[in-house]
């Protein structure tokens, strides 16, 4: 009963995205992996809207720049204000974004989202969409974190490394972090695998070992 009321909510959202007549939106257009959470019914909702329409990437983009544009002081302490009117929202961010001139579609998300006071969770909305985008165009998110930035010539090695695990159709999306705690070494999260092989963590296995000895 619960999946079939979620179920029910995403077609209603994809119902209230979509500005297409014509046909009807009985069914979703399923996404290329499942995000969960409120967050998650709503990018599920808005990507099935805007790949009837065939504006994927145009909602993307738009995406990004509607959370620029709520970071705004004077606009965020409007539409971000629990005690502000939801038809005073609605209207601030319709002005917002009337001056940007974006698509049906992601009027339509904003004005949803103020309609039922859950203007706080956009940032959310915008992440789950960008990971369905990112599944989408067969991206697999790479995280590496080292304790000194990496040279151009270790980073292009480490890609070379990286690819040789991709599937075919996969495109590797590598994102660098520095974290001076793991003292050298590495750290990579792949997809859903995860490899410490940091000098901290070196470490502390063996003062384990070590301590057991004992």
């Amino acid at each position: 009963m619960a999946a079939a009321g979620r179920l029910s909510l995403k077609v209603k959202l994809a119902r209230q995205l979509s500005t297409t007549a014509a046909r009807p939106l009985s069914k979703l257009v399923k996404p290329p992996i499942q995000v969960y959470g409120l967050e998650g019914r709503y990018a599920t909702a808005l990507y099935s809207a805007a790949s009837k329409q065939k504006k994927l990437d145009q909602v993307e983009k738009e995406l990004s720049r509607v959370w620029t544009l709520l970071k705004d002081p004077k606009l965020s302490s409007v539409v971000m204000n629990p005690h502000t009117k939801s038809t005073v929202k609605q209207k601030a961010v319709n002005d917002a974004l009337a001056k940007e001139k974006m698509s049906p579609i992601t009027i339509n998300l904003m004005n949803l989202l103020a309609e039922n006071g859950r203007l706080r969770y956009t940032p959310d909305i915008v992440s789950a969409f960008g990971k369905i985008m990112s599944a989408y165009r067969g991206e697999v998110l790479c995280t590496v974190t080292t304790a000194q930035p990496l040279d151009d010539a270790s980073l292009t090695e480490l890609k070379s490394v990286l690819s040789g695990f991709l599937a075919k159709g996969e495109v590797l999306k590598l994102e660098t972090k520095t974290d001076p705690s793991i003292l050298g070494g590495m750290i990579v999260n792949i997809g859903e695998k995860y490899v410490d092989m940091s000098t901290k963590s070196k470490i502390q296995k063996l003062t384990k070992i070590m301590r057991e000895t004992i």
